[in-house]
């Protein structure tokens, strides 16, 4: 079993057709995928990484460092279910941008994190048309349907995840699902530590050096009503070396509506396939909320029981 990776730049010639087929299994088996020659320069990411690992050395070492000792964790016997060795911030980048609210980053870092936002949020959009062409949608299916009236969330968790005294008893970030619509993470190309559940058993998401690694949300999930599927996945602590990981998050926007694109569920529903729940986003989240580490599936039914009567129209996509 070979983790997928695909290289972008294989779409502008006659390796089209083969890259496509490659994204299609990866979406259909894996619900993950790493990128390589995705269109940003690898100076650039080069800068984001020096400057994230600098402001983490700077500004929340010292404070993780003493978050460890306040709880005592260093000295643990027995499994710690209900916290991540992680420590991190979030950047908010749409509907509206916090990045100049944000404390102790300094400006050369602001500027960057945020063109980094800009260039990662059209490379969300060409692979969700990328998406829209496997799956048989019309090209902007899926940006529409995670428009709502305010188009997308997007934002940026920016994770360190420090060397772990007890890796067997701390999870680096306990195994869940990712609730939004696409991910896409630059992560440490020298620590590894993320994991991704297939077929029962954990698989390492290789580290390699300037690739973007993919994966796909839950909204996914319900907008190809099953036929690409949201992942479990987990970080697990390392004891030598600081992981960094920089997920960006392009999810729909928070009163869109998600319900399963008609054109697939006419497809599955000769076959009586399950058809998932019609919902507003919001809702979703506020669930997501208390549950994010247990199953997705009792997620999906209670979204069900309190499915929204509205009228569905279909999307126009411009």
């Amino acid at each position: 079993m070979e983790f997928p990776v695909i290289n972008l730049e294989k779409l502008n010639g006659e390796e089209r057709a083969s890259t496509m087929a490659k994204i299609k299994d990866a979406c259909e088996n894996w619900g993950f995928f790493e990128l390589l020659d995705h269109g940003i320069e690898p100076e650039f990411l080069d800068t984001v990484e020096r400057m994230t690992k600098g402001h983490y050395r700077k500004c929340m070492e010292q404070r993780f460092k003493e978050m460890v000792a306040g709880k005592g964790l260093e000295n643990v016997q027995t499994e710690i279910k209900d916290l991540d060795w992680e420590s991190t911030f979030y950047l908010r980048h749409l509907p509206e941008s916090n990045i100049a609210q944000v404390p102790d980053l300094d400006d050369e870092y602001r500027k960057v994190m945020k063109e980094f936002a800009a260039k990662l949020e059209k490379l969300a959009e060409e692979l969700l048309d990328l998406l829209c062409e496997n799956l048989g949608l019309e090209k902007g299916y899926l940006k529409k349907a995670f428009y709502g009236s305010r188009g997308p969330t997007f934002g940026t968790k920016v994770s360190n995840y420090p060397p772990c005294p007890k890796p067997d008893l701390i999870k680096g970030l306990r195994a869940h699902t990712d609730a939004g619509g696409i991910i896409l993470l630059f992560q440490d190309d020298k620590v590894s530590g993320l994991q991704l559940l297939k077929d029962g058993q954990w698989i390492d998401v290789p580290p390699m050096r300037h690739s973007i690694v993919i994966n796909l949300g839950d909204q996914l999930e319900v907008i190809t009503n099953g036929k690409y599927k949201s992942v479990e996945h987990r970080v697990v602590a390392q004891t030598d070396g600081t992981r960094m990981s920089i997920a960006s998050f392009y999810n729909p926007g928070s009163d869109a509506l998600i319900y399963p694109a008609p054109a697939l569920v006419e497809k599955e529903a000769e076959q009586k396939k399950l058809v998932y729940p019609k919902f507003v986003f919001e809702d979703y989240m506020k669930l997501y909320a208390g549950l994010k580490f247990q199953a997705k599936e009792p997620r999906f039914e209670a979204m069900k029981a309190v499915e929204s009567n509205v009228n569905l129209g279909p999307i126009a996509t411009a």
